[in-house]
């Protein structure tokens, strides 16, 4: 069966993790399926996607029967090779949402552990069930983050919650994700709130959509005041006056949904 199922509908993409039966967790076969799906959407005509996962979990990270196979590769290429872009395999499976134009809301529940959770790092929204588990899970095993989560989790918690997460490899509830900005909201359904949340971003421009994903992006990365400013008025001159920026204004002018093409 494949492991990650990829449907379309009123220009959102949902995106489903699809092995069940064991909770989602990822072997490379699911790594390079996750990846694939990453590339499909993005190359699409989605205004927004949705990220879930089927069963009982959203992913329970690592497959431990991977290890084995892992432990037949050679390492050094493997994790050190910069295979896409400024990743490997492994971290692409989280930094592939974000280099996907538009946002992406992954609706959590179960377990979201480890490797799941990176992925779900990558999202540009995570709506969570009140009942899920999250672990930054590696030290477990001995390991650390090393599926995007070190280029993500500093953006969204303070340094000492990035520090006890990652050091104790705890459990935590949803509320607690919640509070310390692991996560955006919670509800009792997920993937409906999620498809919710994409179906009001689909409504919106696709120029400025996809504009606001990417300026936001570098105002995360690190860039200067003077670097930022200019970005934004670079996107803004490319929006003005263009057909997706005229149809929402005569929208609103009119009192009626816009009609993007």
């Amino acid at each position: 069966m494949a492991r990650v199922t990829t449907g379309y509908k009123d220009h959102i993409a949902y995106v489903t993790l699809a092995r069940p039966d064991k909770h989602n967790a990822l072997d490379e076969e699911m790594v390079q399926a996750i990846i694939a799906a990453g590339q499909e959407v993005a190359a699409s005509d989605a205004r927004a996607v949705v990220l879930s996962g089927a069963g009982k979990s959203f992913c329970a990270g690592l497959d431990m029967a991977s290890f084995a196979v892992l432990a037949q590769r050679d390492l050094d290429s493997f994790v050190m090779d910069r295979t896409h872009h400024d990743a490997n395999a492994f971290q692409e499976v989280a930094m592939v949402w974000r280099r996907v134009p538009v946002p992406v809301i992954a609706a959590v529940h179960g377990a979201c552990f480890g490797g799941g959770l990176q992925i779900a790092l990558g999202a540009d929204i995570r709506i969570a069930h009140p009942e899920a588990k999250l672990s930054v899970m590696e030290m477990k095993w001995g390991l650390i983050p090393d599926m995007g989560g070190m280029a993500l989790l500093p953006r969204l918690v303070r340094s000492d919650v990035l520090r006890r997460l990652t050091y104790t490899a705890e459990k935590i509830e949803a509320q607690q994700a919640l509070d310390w900005g692991l996560v955006t909201e919670l509800a009792g359904n997920p993937l409906s709130r999620a498809s919710e949340l994409a179906a009001t971003i689909a409504a919106q421009s696709p120029s400025a959509i996809r504009a606001a994903k990417r300026l936001i992006a570098q105002a995360e990365s690190g860039a200067s005041q003077a670097e930022v400013l200019l970005a934004e008025s670079a996107e803004q001159l490319a929006l003005i006056g263009k057909p997706d920026q005229m149809e929402a204004v005569t929208a609103q002018l009119q009192k009626r949904p816009p009609n993007f093409r």
